[in-house]
């Protein structure tokens, strides 16, 4: 194996021009070509692009902050909205038995009434039978009475 230096040299000191590595004015002239054309492709393509890329990622990260921030809102919101719901049933449960107390009350309260009009209308009803039956008695005892006088009327007077 050759040494590269050796080669190196050895094209350096050879006088032959229009060679690989010619090592004259238009070296330095190339690298200044080189840098120019690196600095404007900076300016020209890579600042804007960069700009635009640099524009892209601020706008993602916002729309997922913005994102997120809804998201936990959102999340918030549902959590009082169940909290709400279930102090609504809540609400709602205690106005139904308290419902339920009431007429099961008014319900006992009617039935006891009728159970005293019943009562009373029996009361009565029993009050006027023996009203009845006295005068009926009555009634029968005169009738008796009379014809017990008419019998024995018959009976003296046969």
């Amino acid at each position: 194996m050759m040494d590269f230096s050796f080669l190196l040299f050895q094209m350096l000191s050879t006088g032959t021009e229009g060679g690989l590595f010619d090592f004259n004015a238009t070296l330095p002239l190339m690298a200044l070509q080189f840098f120019a054309l690196t600095v404007a492709l900076n300016f020209i393509f890579y600042k804007p692009i960069i700009n635009v890329l640099d524009e892209r990622d601020e706008y993602i990260r916002n729309s997922l902050t913005t994102a997120s921030a809804s998201l936990v809102k959102a999340d918030e919101l549902t959590k009082q909205y169940e909290h709400q719901l279930a102090e609504s049933r809540k609400k709602a449960q205690d106005i139904i038995k308290v419902a339920q107390e009431q007429s099961q009350e008014i319900v006992a309260v009617k039935i006891k009434e009728a159970q005293l009009d019943a009562e009373k209308l029996v009361s009565e009803a029993y009050n006027q039978l023996s009203i009845q039956k006295e005068s009926a008695l009555r009634t029968l005892e005169t009738q008796v009475d009379a014809l017990s006088d008419m019998i024995k009327l018959k009976l003296l007077n046969d």
